[in-house]
């Protein structure tokens, strides 16, 4: 099946870039300008079976002629959907980028999401000075706050024209990115050259095609902390258990790495995995034994974990996600009360620490991530790149939105990361 990867443009370059590069002949040299049409491979294996596929991405970088005349450019970033580390990073970088490379001066910060893009419900948008924001990147969350849900595309685009904005940079995941589609479409609809360009946030690392979302890492050293101490709790008395659920909605990512990243934990309940209680190859039995073996045991579990056990109406947030049971309060309960039937003592500590996680500033390997992202959207959107979102797969690269978001990544259950899961647990591949 062909996959159609070309990135959208608003028409040809025809004002050189101000920055002083040079341009790239050798392909393992990313430190000039990119030729247009240079693609990154999505597979590095060849496998011979399918010699032929081959699906490709645009090579994200600097171009050395623009569209937009950086004299006539009026910015403006938006932040959507839960707080994330690093979004302040990617505030700051793409200002800077915008102000210190191309010369923009005006670059607007739209307040609260979507929200701030309808005059009926949000603030006026705030000048970005590079003074203002020089130190933004040592805090957590977002300076122009955040919010979930779309607004109607006609009032948005209606915003963007008002203000005499030609370039958005939409900061969010699938959900946010839908929506900086749907923008694109009324710009289309409209005949305006307004490009939108996407930096994709979620903490869950859950957008396809992208090997890893910005916040992810911080996050799972977060979570590593936690099942630290989980696990030292749970050693502490007879008979403990740590139980810590961790983000995760659809994809189990965060707590299968910081698992791994801990070997500390005896059980991760993902998403992916369906899961199971009763019978002697259901979780709970697996659980007893681990408990009158070793006196203790550690859990993670996702999120949208177990949403297999619970059945009523689905009801979806702002955003259009499915809003999940919680698994975490739940397992707290069926844990307790099967070891209460079973007339085995229990020491239970159950932990919650996803807004404490999402909230923090990033970590060293976020921040380059976040600066790298926020540069790359820049240069292609002053290049005229539009309806697409900054990905990285063996290198930056261009995506259509669409392309993007069509379905989430997940944990693969026969996949690498999650044998070494079942690996370092030793719990068992399925349940049931």
């Amino acid at each position: 099946m062909t996959i159609e990867s070309t990135v959208a443009t608003l028409g040809p370059g025809t004002f050189r870039s101000p920055l002083n590069l040079r341009q790239i002949d050798d392909a393992v040299d990313d430190g000039g300008f990119v030729v247009e049409g240079t693609r990154v491979r999505f597979d590095v294996e060849i496998n011979p079976d399918h010699p032929d596929s081959d699906l490709l991405f645009e090579k994200a970088g600097a171009r050395e002629l623009l569209y937009f005349n950086p004299a006539t450019v009026r910015a403006a970033i938006v932040t959507c959907g839960g707080l994330c580390p690093g979004l302040n990073n990617v505030i700051r970088s793409t200002v800077f980028a915008l102000h210190h490379n191309y010369g923009v001066r005006q670059v607007y910060g739209i307040r609260y999401g979507y929200q701030g893009m309808n005059p009926a419900e949000g603030e006026p948008p705030m000048l970005l000075e590079a003074e203002q924001i020089d130190r933004i990147h040592q805090e957590g969350g977002s300076i122009l706050g955040s919010s979930r849900g779309n607004q109607p595309p006609a009032v948005m685009v209606d915003f963007l024209v008002k203000h005499g904005i030609n370039i958005l940079f939409t900061v969010g995941g699938d959900g946010t990115q839908r929506g900086a589609h749907q923008i694109v479409e009324e710009i289309r609809r409209r005949g305006l050259t307004i490009a939108v360009a996407g930096i994709p946030k979620t903490i869950d690392n859950d957008i396809q095609y992208i090997r890893r979302t910005f916040g992810f890492t911080t996050a799972v050293d977060k979570a590593r902390e936690v099942l630290t101490c989980a696990h030292t709790e749970a050693k502490g008395y007879p008979n403990g258990i740590g139980l810590v659920k961790l983000m995760g909605r659809d994809s189990g990512f965060i707590a299968a790495a910081a698992a791994l990243a801990s070997q500390d934990a005896n059980f991760v309940l993902i998403p992916e995995i369906p899961l199971t209680l009763a019978g002697d190859n259901g979780f709970l039995a697996a659980l007893q034994r681990r408990i009158l073996d070793r006196k203790h045991a550690l859990i993670a579990v996702a999120e949208g974990a177990g949403q297999n056990l619970f059945s009523g109406e689905k009801i979806k947030d702002a955003s259009g996600n499915l809003l999940h049971q919680d698994i975490g309060l739940f397992l707290k309960d069926v844990i307790s009360r099967h070891f209460k039937e079973q007339q085995i003592p229990l020491n239970l500590k159950y932990i919650d620490p996803s807004y404490i996680i999402r909230s923090v500033p990033a970590n060293s390997e976020d921040a380059v991530l976040c600066d790298q992202f926020a540069r790359n959207a820049v240069h292609a959107a002053m290049a005229g790149k539009t309806d697409f979102i900054v990905g990285f797969w063996n290198s930056f690269t261009l995506l259509p939105i669409l392309m993007a978001t069509a379905k989430r990544q997940q944990v693969q259950p026969n996949g690498f990361l999650w044998r070494s899961v079942i690996s370092a647990t030793g719990q068992p591949a399925r349940w049931g």
